[in-house]
């Protein structure tokens, strides 16, 4: 077993990102042959053991729920996760569902392709597997949304697997444990992580064992290890933690390098009559792939031409912007508001398998982007 390096010693050994002799590509971690039994006390007596989908080994409850947690909290999840239950309370539910019943359900947790790809997995799972997911992390990771680290959470919890999972948190408690350099999101950095993951699993460990180590390295992240400012003292790894020891919590994990983010514009039109709105679905790939949007144009004057096909006169007012940030850019919406001449025609014959129009009290029935439909809220208020 190799010897372990004192605190200070891991914390200047980590930090060179190179082995002792320096002539390796492969960095030097402390070693800490104790890890996954440290943490396994820890997460029994402190960590989270009353969130909804714990204390099951279902697997449909326990893979909707790690496709919700991508990228999003807790706090945000447990009521659609809720929601999600009471109508799809199994996969047979969920595949046979209509792709806008589960976009409406979706419509304000984002990434919106997890919605599409946890539709699309549920229809593989009941017509590949008979209804049942695979037990194994290399059966699950071939299924749509469920990328190596989410079938790791699904196999340790539902079938008590000995696998690695390396989502953001667990990244984060990782540099700052060992000390490893460089952004996360970087492949060679990322490869050094999954190998020093892979190298502290519990050996010999019971499936209980290895749900609670998997289940730790989630809480340690998420509950002391925050992004922000974290509970040093309160960690069980305090004394040890290369971050901890030399003071460098706010450099660990190293943040992505810095870029312009660029900024988009658009006109969106919102054709009203009464207390009804047009709605357009919009393409199924893309930004808000598959949910239902306002029309959109690249500039005012080509919105007035929309606003006339729809039926109406061309007049539009400008109500208030609001900018929406995306991961890669940032969305500037600039809304317009078009009142329908009913003398034009009948509201159902302007509708056609893309377009539809929606009473602003219906709005729950269909996906709306989390934008759209705060503007369209507001717009309801004003009606009142």
């Amino acid at each position: 077993m190799p010897s372990r390096l004192t605190p200070r010693a891991a914390a200047r050994s980590a930090s060179s990102g190179r082995s002792e002799t320096g002539t390796s590509e492969t960095p030097a971690f402390p070693a800490m042959p104790d890890f996954s039994a440290r943490l396994i006390a820890w997460q029994r007596r402190h960590g989270r053991h009353d969130l909804p989908w714990q204390n099951t080994r279902d697997p449909y409850r326990i893979w909707l729920s790690e496709i919700m947690l991508q990228q999003t909290q807790v706090s945000t999840v447990i009521p659609y996760y809720a929601r999600f239950l009471a109508r799809f309370p199994d996969v047979a539910a969920l595949a046979a569902a209509p792709s806008d019943d589960v976009m409406a359900l979706w419509a304000g947790l984002g990434y919106y392709t997890r919605a599409r790809n946890l539709h699309r997995c549920a229809q593989v799972v009941v017509e590949q597997h008979g209804g049942a997911f695979p037990a194994s992390v290399e059966q699950l990771a071939e299924l749509p949304g469920i990328g190596r680290s989410t079938a790791a959470a699904i196999a340790s919890f539902a079938f008590g697997a000995r696998a690695t999972i390396l989502d953001g948190n667990v990244k984060r408690v990782l540099a700052r444990v060992f000390g490893v350099e460089g952004f996360p999101g970087e492949k060679k950095v990322e490869n050094a992580m999954w190998t020093l993951a892979e190298s502290l699993l519990p050996p010999n460990a019971s499936d209980d064992e290895v749900s609670s180590y998997t289940q730790g390295l989630m809480d340690l992240g998420a509950t002391l290890c925050v992004r922000g400012k974290p509970d040093c003292p309160r960690c069980p790894f305090a004394a040890d933690c290369v971050a901890n020891v030399a003071g460098r919590q706010r450099e660990l994990p190293t943040s992505r390098p810095k870029k312009l983010v660029p900024t988009r514009r658009t006109w969106m039109l919102v054709l009203r009559d009464g207390n009804a709105v047009m709605l357009e679905k919009r393409p199924p790939s893309g930004i808000w792939g598959g949910l239902w949007s306002l029309p959109e144009a690249a500039d005012e004057a080509a919105l007035a031409e929309r606003a006339r096909a729809f039926g109406g006169d061309g007049a539009v007012s400008p109500l208030a912007p609001l900018t929406h940030v995306f991961t890669h850019f940032k969305l500037d919406i600039e809304p317009r508001l078009a009142e329908l001449d009913r003398g034009v025609g009948a509201l159902a014959a302007l509708g056609d398998a893309d377009t539809a129009w929606v009473a602003l009290s219906d709005l729950d029935s269909v996906g709306v982007p989390a934008p759209v439909r705060k503007l369209l809220d507001s717009l309801q208020g004003s009606l009142i």
